[in-house]
């Protein structure tokens, strides 16, 4: 059976000290090496090992274990860092080993089991050749070590014309990543938007549905695009093919800083793609939404 575009998922499978079997999104990782020696720092967090050189810039390395609750690796300079860059930042995750790259579907990730402990800091759960492997939530994980602050969405940004326009507008956010929905909810709330937020795609259009049979339709979705079960670019496709919600202005929001990801949101009908996190680029694609609606 053929897949949807935007699908397909590349997963790297790797394991933690303790023998626990991770997975984290394939598009999210830059580079594998093996741990460098690391500079500590007097001041840092508690999660983090130390700063690491790489190729004549400073790299933030994480103690991937202990930021998400399990005893860390020790000093040691075994193991190796999984760079990721994401949101416009660039860290080290210090892990015990690299096993293999594999390919599933987005469908085929379920949400995480409720609980706390360690499954806080995972975004899905699938399974590989029988086995079970949990997909990191790294935005969580970077969050938790260096709150992104959220930038004040400032008054000289938008002219007082611009601010009534985007005043009690209906807008609906979409983000599997409490981290994320807060920080967006955020911003949309200084601009004064009437705004609603769904953990899942599913989710999110039960909540188009109803809010055209409620004669209050949402205008603007903003959508995240990694998610499990259904991502933001199978959610693009389902909206255009709906007669009733085919014409809903969709921003795609993604951790993901790339031209393939513009190319790919554009491909199955996203309006309009952004990359996390800055209030002002967001203020401004939300601006560039409701100006091309009201034309």
């Amino acid at each position: 059976m053929s897949m949807v575009l935007g699908d397909a998922l590349s997963l790297l499978l790797f394991r933690l000290h303790s023998g626990r079997l991770l997975g984290i999104n394939l598009l999210k990782v830059n580079e594998i090496i093996p741990c460098p020696p690391l500079t500590k720092m007097p001041s840092r967090h508690p999660h983090v090992r130390g700063v690491a050189t790489l190729r004549g810039a400073a790299l933030t390395v994480i103690d991937l274990a202990r930021a998400i609750g399990e005893r860390g690796g020790g000093d040691s300079q075994d193991g190796c860092l999984i760079v990721t860059e994401l949101s416009r930042s660039r860290q080290g995750l210090h892990v015990h080993s690299v096993e293999r790259i594999v390919q599933c579907s987005t469908r085929d990730v379920r949400p995480p089991p409720a609980g706390a402990g360690g499954r806080a800091f995972i975004t899905g759960v699938t399974q590989i050749d029988g086995t079970i492997v949990q997909i990191l939530d790294i935005e969580k994980v970077l969050h938790e070590i260096a709150p992104a602050p959220v930038e004040e969405v400032a008054e000289q940004l938008l002219s007082p014309a611009e601010r009534q326009l985007l005043q009690g507008r209906r807008v609906l956010v979409v983000d599997d990543s409490q981290v994320a929905l807060q920080q967006t909810l955020i911003t949309l709330r200084k601009l004064e938007l009437d705004c609603q937020a769904v953990r899942s795609a599913a989710a999110a259009l039960e909540l188009l549905h109803a809010s055209q049979r409620d004669g209050q339709p949402i205008e603007v979705l903003v959508s995240d695009i990694e998610m499990p079960e259904m991502d933001g670019y199978a959610l693009v496709q389902q909206i255009r093919k709906d007669a009733v919600l085919g014409e809903t202005y969709v921003l795609l929001h993604t951790s993901l800083d790339s031209t393939m990801n513009t190319e790919k949101a554009r491909a199955v009908g996203a309006n309009d793609v952004l990359t996390k996190f800055s209030s002002v680029d967001l203020s401004k694609a939300l601006l560039r939404a409701f100006q091309r609606l009201d034309d």
